[in-house]
């Protein structure tokens, strides 16, 4: 058996591929990196650990099994997380749905930028091409920049522009971290930006291939993170703020004591240290740490619920923080059933007293101008809450587990949580939708 990922030099993915195709290897303990790109026949079974957050890569992981005609076995193993306990309660919600619809906004100006500009160094753009595209305030953008030239009608990369290495087939925005051995020089991997203050944060452990990394430090600008090998005998695991502020008014309508919305955001993360907890999951301590600010600006599916509302509901003001945490927790676990997402392409945050002033709960995009994810849950938000409230009614829990209202993303430990008024709060908002006809 070896570990796989995409995030491993080519020559020891290629050298893993021919390895697991030739049997040397009778298996791979891998990330979605095996699920499209790479032709191996003859597997036998795949283990998902698991759903992997859309139907089409469950299908296509399912795959990878029985591709010469015979027999193949093909085990999901369910996680304790709100997905999961739906789909093991309606499994037809899996087995008997369709391929989800492909959710993309092509005006984003974050991708479509990028995607001009290697365009335009391939065969000069015209005017007509980026009107088409409804695109001139993006390429007038790159002309802002430097990147591109406007000669008449035409669009040229200006001297030097090599763009392609930037642009991530991920959809990842910024760049990647190396990460590198210290003592050696060895290069071990790779991380995107967005990823490396919870992965390769000064004091991280890092695992590459079954063994164990400590990083030493973690370089922004020069896009590197040195590690030395060291098994500590204990895990890390990073402890991050979050702030929201909208940025428009984007398109909202207001439902008796509930305000739905779907409105642009500007999320800022900073991560402030983290956990170092032994394998049998006692806590040593927490490392404090003095980590950048990552701001992202994106799109946001968002509620709001009048204090007054709460209350005659039964939740007064010491339980709508975790009432309003745990019911973003499952919403965002749900959500991959409305988009075509997983939870690790959403956030969330709540608050008993929001940007607005009043209890809020944001659930958004996980990419710069959005990706589209938050609005399927706008468009279908009673649908969405809906599935969301009955995933945490059938949990038989007394008061919240990873299969109802724990998230393992939360930066707060997950505290506070209130089951029961997570589920009291969907059910008003629910309430309110369905009485204003949405």
């Amino acid at each position: 058996m070896a570990s796989y990922r995409a995030g491993y030099l080519a020559e020891d993915r290629t050298a893993l591929e021919h390895a697991l195709a030739e049997g040397r290897l009778r298996g791979l303990a891998t990330t979605n990196a095996l699920e499209l790109g790479v032709d191996i026949a003859g597997l036998d079974a795949v283990v998902l650990a698991g759903f992997p957050g859309t139907v089409a890569s469950f299908w296509q992981q399912a795959g990878r099994s029985g591709r010469r005609g015979q027999g193949a076995l093909v085990v999901l193993v369910a996680r304790d997380d709100p997905l999961d306990t739906y789909l093991v309660h309606h499994p037809a919600a899996l087995l008997g749905k369709p391929v989800e619809r492909v959710v993309i906004d092509p005006g984003n100006p974050y991708l479509l930028g990028p995607q001009l500009l290697c365009a335009a160094v391939e065969l000069p753009l015209d005017q007509a091409e980026v009107r088409s595209m409804d695109a001139v305030a993006v390429a007038q953008g790159l002309v802002d920049d430097g990147l591109l030239r406007r000669r008449g009608d035409k669009y040229f990369p200006a001297p030097g522009v090599e763009p392609h290495a930037a642009v991530d087939i991920r959809g990842s925005i910024g760049g990647q971290i190396v990460i590198v051995e210290s003592d050696t020089g060895r290069l071990l991997g790779s991380v995107d930006t967005g990823r490396a203050p919870t992965c390769v944060h000064p004091g991280a452990v890092y695992l590459h291939q079954g063994e164990s990394y400590v990083v030493d430090s973690l370089d922004f600008e020069e896009g590197i993170a040195f590690v030395h090998a060291e098994d500590p005998g204990y895990a890390t695991f990073a402890r991050e703020i979050t702030d929201i502020t909208v940025s428009g008014p984007g398109e909202r309508s207001v439902f008796g004591a509930v305000t739905l919305g779907l409105v642009p955001v500007t999320v800022t993360h900073q991560v402030i240290g983290y956990l170092r907890r032994l394998l049998n999951g006692e806590v040593i301590d927490f490392v404090e740490l003095d980590m950048p600010e990552q701001v992202l600006p994106t799109t946001a599916v968002m509620y709001t619920i009048t204090p007054d509302a709460l209350a005659s509901n039964g939740i007064d003001t010491p339980r709508i923080p975790g009432s309003l945490h745990a019911a973003e927790h499952a919403a965002i676990g749900l959500l991959p059933l409305m988009a075509s997402c997983d939870r690790g392409d959403i956030g969330g945050i709540s608050s008993a007293i929001g940007p607005e002033g009043l209890p809020s709960v944001f659930v958004y995009d996980g990419y710069p101008g959005g990706a589209g994810f938050a609005e399927r849950g706008f468009r279908r938000a009673r649908t969405w809450l809906g599935a969301t409230a009955a995933a945490i009614e059938a949990c038989e829990c007394p008061s919240g587990c990873p299969s109802c209202v724990q998230s393992p993303k939360c930066g707060n430990g997950n505290d506070p949580l209130d089951k029961a008024g997570a589920v009291r709060v969907l059910r008003l908002v629910l309430a309110e939708l369905v009485a204003e006809g949405r």
